[in-house]
């Protein structure tokens, strides 16, 4: 953390925020990726929980370089998140009583179905989303998927895993209130592996690159996500047999 008192035209006033990636929260990077036109100071007035109004009445701008260049470090650490394939081990809920513990294995999956079907439409609406704006040719070096739609797909994820209830959808979405409390290299790690590392374990017969470009051509009324060739579970599919549900 970096905390400075600050001079302003009525008097003093502290500032303090994270200056490591591991000091914050999901909750805060989503506030900082959905604000419009962010500047220096948006980004410190949501990183500290000081109102912008507060900020513009700092006596000298100079006071603030030090913030700005905090701001800076911790954009380009996230770019190094993001790059990263390290997977926590364990995540620890401490808003929730009890402060469960969720051990995190290589081999991830999403369950019950209602989660796993929940999750995919997520992943695959940002694919799909990315994909119109970017193309499809090496979609994956450069995509990113948005702080939410990670969110998101953590909750459905966590929900049963942490609370023990029954899986409900409505639940589930309102379960990002507790996501966002984790720390974003938590968070992120596992949600990439998600995005990211699916279509891999699928065990495609044919290459991805062919597959994608296949589904493009007879696209009409189909979600994006079966580009991926990603088969909804049924009877007649492994997932769908397996004792463990679906895999992710």
């Amino acid at each position: 953390m970096i905390e400075k008192t600050i001079k302003t035209t009525g008097g003093k006033l502290k500032v303090k925020i994270p200056s490591l990636l591991n000091e914050v929260t999901l909750g805060l990077l989503i506030e900082l990726q959905e604000k419009p036109d962010i500047n220096d100071l948006d980004a410190i007035s949501i990183l500290s929980g000081v109102p912008i109004e507060q900020l513009q009445n700092i006596s000298d701008f100079d006071d603030l370089q030090e913030f700005g260049a905090t701001v800076l470090s911790l954009s380009t650490q996230i770019k190094l998140l993001y790059n990263s394939d390290h997977l926590p081990k364990k995540i620890i809920f401490y808003s929730i009583p009890g402060n469960p513990v969720i051990t995190v294995a290589n081999n991830l999956s999403v369950e019950p179905v209602g989660a796993f079907m929940a999750a995919r439409e997520i992943i695959g609406d940002e694919i799909n989303h990315h994909i119109k704006q970017y193309g499809a040719d090496n979609w994956q070096e450069n995509f990113r998927p948005s702080l939410k739609a990670c969110c998101q797909v953590l909750a459905h994820y966590f929900y049963c895993r942490t609370t023990g209830e029954k899986y409900n959808e409505y639940e589930a979405e309102d379960f990002c209130t507790e996501i966002k409390k984790l720390r974003v290299t938590e968070a992120l790690p596992i949600a990439k592996h998600f995005f990211m590392n699916y279509p891999s374990l699928s065990k495609p017969k044919t290459g991805y690159s062919l597959r994608l470009r296949q589904f493009w051509k007879k696209r009409q009324g189909y979600r994006l996500l079966k580009s991926l060739n990603i088969s909804i579970p049924s009877t007649h599919s492994p997932a769908a047999t397996s004792p463990n549900g679906p895999k992710y």
